[in-house]
């Protein structure tokens, strides 16, 4: 009998891979939704919220596992929708990230506390942050940002997904926390050139100063703390190459894949 999973995050950027890999394994999917959703005929849609206890009932009976993501700067309310997912599953693989934050620090230790056989995954940047590049690049051809130097292992989100199906399908991952990474570092001025490689046409770095994108990124509604927090990881990410890890193709016997292939996948969306 096919295992049922719930996922929740279901159409964001690692979950409708988490979603479309667990129905090509041939795993039953759940998708927790807040409203109309666009997804795999295939996957079961129920209506519920992770801020409304009441309403995660439905979502997590006869579930064997529950792939989590949690949307919220706080792990206040986290305590209590683990007991309910407890209730039912037995599993649960969390996103977390690799900057550990301290609210996915206390998501983890409350995780880590509820019961359930768990796997925390500490993805490090989003190949599909560079998303945010593409009205200059169709426009003009250029970045503009500050820390061009600010290294990275960018990581595929189908490769987050992999790692997060072989946790809820396959025994062997209680207890781990895998941190996860592209096969390469690179800067963000590389990622750029890369980029206009997949488009076929020249992309370039302007550098600009932390100031201006601070104030870029106000006007655009960011919080003043997160626009801080990006602001200094990118300072520290100029002191050298990013860490890299094996872990992707340890768990999945698939080698990560690298950023030029992300780029070629997506070249659409920097096409003007």
């Amino acid at each position: 009998m096919p295992q049922r999973i719930l996922v929740t995050g279901a159409t964001g950027t690692v979950g409708r891979h988490v979603t479309a890999q667990l129905l090509e394994a041939g795993a039953e999917v759940r998708a927790l939704t807040r409203g109309p959703a666009e997804l795999p005929p295939a996957a079961e849609s129920v209506r519920g919220d992770l801020s409304v206890l009441d309403s995660l009932n439905a979502a997590v009976e006869g579930v064997e596992a529950v792939f989590l993501v949690w949307p919220f700067a706080s792990a206040e309310g986290l305590e209590a929708v683990l007991a309910v997912a407890a209730e039912h599953a037995r599993r649960v693989v969390y996103l977390s990230s690799a900057a550990v934050r301290e609210h996915e620090r206390r998501a983890e230790r409350l995780i880590e506390r509820s019961g359930l056989e768990w796997t925390i995954l500490r993805p490090h940047a989003f190949a599909a942050n560079t998303l945010r590049w593409a009205e200059q690049i169709r426009a003009e051809g250029v970045v503009r940002a500050p820390y061009g130097q600010a290294a990275m292992s960018l990581v595929h989100e189908r490769d987050i997904a992999a790692v997060a199906v072989r946790a809820l399908t396959r025994g062997g991952h209680d207890g781990a926390v895998y941190e996860l990474t592209g096969p390469h570092s690179l800067t963000q001025a590389e990622q750029a050139r890369v980029i206009g490689e997949a488009i076929g046409r020249p992309v370039h770095w302007e550098e600009t100063s932390p100031q201006d994108a601070r104030r870029e990124m106000l006007a655009r509604g960011w919080p003043p703390e997160a626009v801080d927090g990006i602001l200094r990881a990118q300072a520290d990410m100029t002191n050298g190459p990013a860490p890299v890890t094996a872990t992707v193709e340890e768990v999945t016997a698939g080698a990560a894949r690298t950023f030029r292939s992300w780029a070629a996948e997506h070249a659409l969306a920097f096409r003007d």
